[in-house]
């Protein structure tokens, strides 16, 4: 893509040159922004099934537009109490708690709509640009970086008012901002559907994954073996020769890890002992990143849960339950918290079968169960202790493993070559952004099909 003619310096960091006849402008002269007062904040029991009113939070934003069929409704005399945050069509509203920056634009509102706390909302206030172009700003490295530069020092995770006033944005002519939504939108557009078909090819490599080791850990390798009903639902028939056992019976430990704030300790930035959470265990392995630790003192008053090679880590709760990880040498010495069961198997040599039968069906079916019968779902000690598990003679265990570890190589490895495409376009995506809102590169003639 072509370069504007001629640059000058915008004097901030972040933005670099830009294009010479652009100008840049602030929030706080160019645009009306307002929250929802704390006085006047909503609670939970003030949403209704059929109100006259949506309210709108930023779990409602998704892909930049608002999910109405989401959002809350609450009665009109609740939203004429504040005609300040009132919405219109083509506002612009920006996240300011919880997860800051998320942008989204309002359109086709079914019917009058405000917003709950945690939202500004804004609008332009003079001609100096249209609310499409600034929603491409505001997703991009220009906000983000301002955001951290004004955050830094700072614990608390809040776009301040008074901050996002100070934001200064790159402003070029109305007829170049509506070239220039209209090109992001067609090519992150273009961008995301690759993306999306790519996440979906994971999927079916996941799905293919699982029904692999679903099926060498329930039947076996040997098609022609004598099968014989296992007498649990979700496993079905198991080769004759097996045993059905429930797992305490084949462990030593079964147990799980404490948080240190409960006996007045915290985790350190920096030490020699991991603290392995649940958000570590990735993809059925572990990773050091976020990195966690305790001190020695810590890791004493927590020696219930000090962790050993080959214990098979669990996630018993939160947004990743079921996660599973077997822990190798190089993580020792190790503890764990709460979200985290760990299994000592008294054979540690079937560790690795362990690992894969907890990624079968029929751990997937006990997980879906429990999701469905709490808010928050959670496995507790007890059902993991009688969770049943096949044994077989050693020399069949190492086949099914070497079987399902030598075909899940290759799933695995596609889908690792996959994941890396995404990241790229991922980050294609994030730099196109910030250099067409900034003026690196030219838009204005580029051919959109």
């Amino acid at each position: 893509m072509k370069k504007y003619d001629s640059y000058k310096d915008s004097g901030i960091d972040w933005i670099g040159e830009i294009p010479k006849r652009w100008t840049l402008e602030k929030i706080k002269h160019t645009t009306y922004v307002k929250g929802r007062i704390g006085w006047q904040g909503l609670t939970t029991n003030e949403f209704i099934e059929e109100g006259e009113s949506l309210v709108v939070t930023g779990t409602d934003f998704i892909n930049g537009s608002i999910n109405w069929d989401t959002c809350y409704q609450i009665t009109k005399s609740r939203y004429d109490e504040d005609p300040y945050i009132q919405l219109r069509e083509k506002d612009l509203l920006i996240t300011k708690d919880g997860t800051i920056g998320k942008v989204a634009v309002v359109n086709k509102i079914p019917k009058i709509a405000t917003l709950n706390s945690g939202i500004f909302v804004t609008r332009p206030v003079s001609n100096h640009y249209i609310s499409e172009f600034l929603y491409w700003m505001l997703v991009s490295d220009v906000f983000i970086s301002f955001y951290r530069y004004n955050q830094s020092g700072s614990t608390i995770q809040h776009l301040y008012q008074n901050v996002f006033n100070e934001f200064k944005f790159c402003c070029p002519s109305i007829q170049e901002q509506t070239a220039i939504a209209n090109y992001l939108d067609h090519k992150t557009a273009q961008i995301d559907a690759l993306i999306s078909k790519k996440e979906k090819l994971i999927e079916l490599l996941n799905e293919e994954r699982t029904a692999l080791i679903n099926q060498a850990v329930t039947k076996g390798l040997n098609p022609d073996v004598p099968m014989k009903d296992s007498g649990i639902e979700w496993i079905g028939e198991v080769p004759a020769h097996w045993e059905m056992s429930k797992l305490k019976h084949l462990s030593s430990i079964i147990s799980k890890g404490t948080t240190p704030s409960t006996i007045g300790k915290d985790l350190i930035e920096e030490g020699v002992i991991k603290f392995i959470k649940a958000e570590n265990i990735f993809e059925n392995i572990i990773r050091d990143h976020p990195s966690f630790f305790i001190d020695e003192e810590t890791n004493e008053l927590l020696k219930r849960s000090n962790l050993c090679e080959n214990d098979v880590l669990f996630v018993i709760a939160g947004a990743t339950i079921g996660k599973v990880a077997i822990l190798p040498k190089s993580f020792l010495p190790a503890n764990t918290n709460q979200a985290v069961c760990f299994i000592r198997l008294k054979d540690t040599s079937r560790s690795m079968f362990l690992w894969l039968w907890l990624q079968s069906n029929y751990i997937r079916e006990i997980i879906k169960l429990q999701s469905n019968q709490a808010a928050q779902p959670n496995i507790s000690m007890e059902d993991i202790a009688n969770f049943n598990i096949p044994t077989m003679d050693d020399n069949e265990l190492q086949q099914i493993v070497s079987f399902i570890e030598r075909h899940c190589s290759n799933l695995d490895s596609m889908s690792s070559r996959v994941s890396m495409q995404i990241d790229l376009l991922k980050e294609y995506r994030t730099a196109l952004i910030s250099e067409v809102v900034t003026g690196k590169v030219d838009v204005r003639d580029e051919i959109i099909n």
